[in-house]
């Protein structure tokens, strides 16, 4: 019996291959170069995580190569003095590589056991030096300290004194191995150097092989000025830390300080290499342990070195650092500071001379021009200024005389 309702056939609800949604018309209009982009966006998201891994699993060898190369630079133009004398290149850079080390080590030594014995001594004989330190507190600044309660706070076991000093004790193993880990970068350090300033010229002999003439002349010339200009700021250095050293080891020695020779050499160093501020931080060891032996002395050490900061700044630095470079203190300040993001400690060390360098490399690159005379640009403005008031006071005092009749007096 046939019926009135409408059969389907199997095709009716079969979706048609395009336009039933808006996913199949985008792919359908997708350009060809839409898929091969996201597959290179994700390669190089691959290729830039394993460069981080690597640079962060690389990143001491990598502190110990740049300390190396600017390592080379400073002692480069001695290795080439002796040289020039006949030694062998490899001996040359050897020997002075041992005075550098010699030296270094020396100088640690004599800080740590200066520092050392001080310790051992405040802690043996701690209720005297509190028993002064009370007195001259109390004589001069007319305060009321009673010394019994501070020995009391200082020697109860419980105190905080106390757990500070147990605290530091379980701390020597791991100090130990810290001091371990950083000699064997020091090694690492000079066998680098060794290699980058023995073997210089075939290492400048494999990189000019690879580029042109012209790019050879331009590489070997910025070469030279970053040795030339690097070795020669950390010798100047060098000598300010020596005078440095000599006048605070007067002082020390005058004033009956502890061991005023390894306290000199501390200050003259660190002052030297560790810009604006170095000088107080370099102070602060001195004034901390004559403090103990008596306040008084040290007031007179902290005033001295601010004294002899201004010497160094307006008499000896401008004529040392006339021959080699001088960093205006606003750069050291924030290369040392950004040298300290990067590297640390290091970093902040190693600011100076990569700051001295990249400013010669940038003087020497470029065309330059006569500067106009300006008062914006004059170097003697104050000068000039104090000769126009005085010229300005001269024609008044000179119009004021002759304005004046001898009648009408």
């Amino acid at each position: 019996m046939p019926t009135d309702e409408p059969t389907s056939g199997p095709d009716d609800n079969t979706p048609s291959p395009v336009a039933k949604g808006p996913l199949p018309n985008l792919l359908g209009r997708m350009p060809r170069w839409v898929p091969r982009a996201i597959v290179l966006f994700w390669l190089g998201y691959l290729v830039m995580l394993l460069t981080r891994f690597t640079l962060g699993r690389l990143r001491g060898l990598l502190v110990l190569l740049v300390v190396s190369l600017f390592l080379s630079f400073a002692i480069e133009p001695g290795v080439d003095r002796l040289v020039r004398r006949g030694w062998r290149r490899g001996r040359a850079t050897a020997a002075i590589l041992i005075g550098v080390l010699f030296a270094f080590l020396v100088f640690v030594s004599a800080i740590g056991t200066l520092v050392g014995t001080q310790v051992a001594d405040l802690a043996q004989n701690s209720e005297e030096y509190v028993n002064r330190t009370v007195d001259f507190l109390n004589d001069n600044f007319n305060t009321d300290i009673d010394a019994a309660d501070v020995n009391e706070e200082i020697n109860d076991p419980d105190g905080s004194v106390q757990r500070f000093i147990r605290s530091q004790q379980d701390e020597a193993l791991q100090v130990s191995v810290t001091v371990l880990g950083l000699l064997l970068q020091l090694f690492a350090v000079l066998f680098f150097t060794f290699y980058l300033v023995a073997d210089g010229p075939r290492l400048r002999r494999v990189i000019c092989s690879r580029l042109v003439p012209d790019i050879q002349r331009q590489v070997l010339d910025a070469w030279d000025l970053a040795i030339q200009k690097t070795g020669g700021y950390l010798y100047s250095r060098l000598l300010l830390a020596l005078l440095s050293a000599f006048f605070h080891w007067v002082l020390l020695q005058s004033i009956g300080a502890p061991a005023p020779v390894a306290l000199a050499l501390w200050v003259g160093l660190v002052s030297q290499f560790i810009p604006v501020v170095g000088t107080y931080i370099a102070g602060a060891l001195p004034i901390a342990l004559v403090f103990i032996d008596s306040p008084l002395k040290a007031l007179i050490v902290a005033v001295f070195i601010v004294v002899y900061q201004q010497v160094e700044n307006y008499l000896f630095a401008p004529r040392i650092t006339a021959r080699t470079m001088e960093i205006h203190p606003a750069v050291a300040f924030g290369a040392a500071l950004g040298g300290a993001a990067v590297l640390g400690a290091v970093g902040a060390i190693l600011a100076l001379p990569a700051a001295a360098m990249f400013q010669a490399l940038a003087s020497s690159w470029g065309q330059r021009h006569q500067v106009l005379d300006d008062p914006l640009t004059s170097l003697q403005v104050k000068k000039q200024r104090r000769r126009r008031l005085l010229r300005s006071d001269d024609d008044a005092a000179t119009d004021g005389a002759a304005s004046e009749d001898p009648g009408d007096t």
